[in-house]
């Protein structure tokens, strides 16, 4: 077996990074090599403060409250799934209207809403022509990979 040689200044860089862009861990594979730097996520109030407050209907679930929504949701064909983790955005900036809401009638490829991820805002856009039935989100909230952000039905 080989002897794993560490590289404590890329290890250093690796910090630096999550501490830069605020993620939560960062993992990197060689071959058979595995390195990962993670720190415990801490909720950063800062993000949130700056941005407008979003009306209520945009992030009322359906019927049955959060937790009957959010139950069978992944599984809804209509589910949009969030491609990334960030923070989710539903308006464009601060102060600017929601790029939808609950009961809009929406077509495919149009922007349902913007995930910052490393200082880069990307587009969400829905899979399919529909009307958005639930928001599952709330503005300016952290993400995870494969959570459901909206239904489109």
């Amino acid at each position: 077996m080989a002897k794993f040689e560490m590289d404590t200044d890329f290890i250093r860089k690796l910090a630096a990074i999550l501490e830069e862009t605020k993620l939560v861990e960062i993992e990197l594979a060689d071959g058979d090599r595995r390195i990962r730097v993670a720190r415990p996520a801490v909720a950063t109030a800062a993000p949130i403060a700056a941005m407008a407050p979003v009306a209520a209907p945009a992030t009322a679930p359906a019927a049955g409250g959060l937790a009957a929504a959010t139950s069978d949701v992944g599984k809804h064909p209509g589910a949009v799934k969030s491609p990334m983790v960030g923070t989710a955005y539903l308006s464009p900036e601060p102060g600017k209207p929601v790029f939808v809401n609950i009961g809009d009638k929406v077509t495919a490829g149009q922007t349902l809403l913007i995930i910052e991820a490393m200082k880069t805002f990307n587009p969400i856009k829905a899979p399919k022509a529909g009307t958005v039935s639930q928001v599952l989100i709330d503005n300016a909230r952290p993400v995870e990979f494969g959570e459901v952000l909206m239904i489109v039905e």
